[in-house]
């Protein structure tokens, strides 16, 4: 939650900040959850990308899930990326 002019910085930041080498440092082991009907962060553009570029990255994606998607679908999002 947050104020609006706080939101919208936010998103103003994100869209126009490259964190092609940021994500290229990365060399822990990642999971990248993405929903594939994400509709504020395209699917095509950032998940698989993020994946490919992290050293040791893991792609899950959710068919049919939209942004946000440990908050609107927690149980699935979750249950599916824990083990037992």
């Amino acid at each position: 939650m947050g104020g609006a002019k706080a939101q919208y910085d936010g998103i103003v930041a994100f869209s126009q900040t490259d964190f092609t080498e940021d994500l290229k440092g990365i060399t822990v082991p990642v999971l990248v959850m993405h929903g594939d009907d994400d509709q504020i962060v395209p699917y095509a553009d950032s998940g698989p990308l993020s994946a490919r570029l992290v050293q040791n990255g893991t792609l899950k994606t959710y068919h049919g899930f939209p942004h946000g998607m440990p908050t609107t679908r927690p149980r699935r999002s979750t249950l599916t990326c824990w083990p037992g």
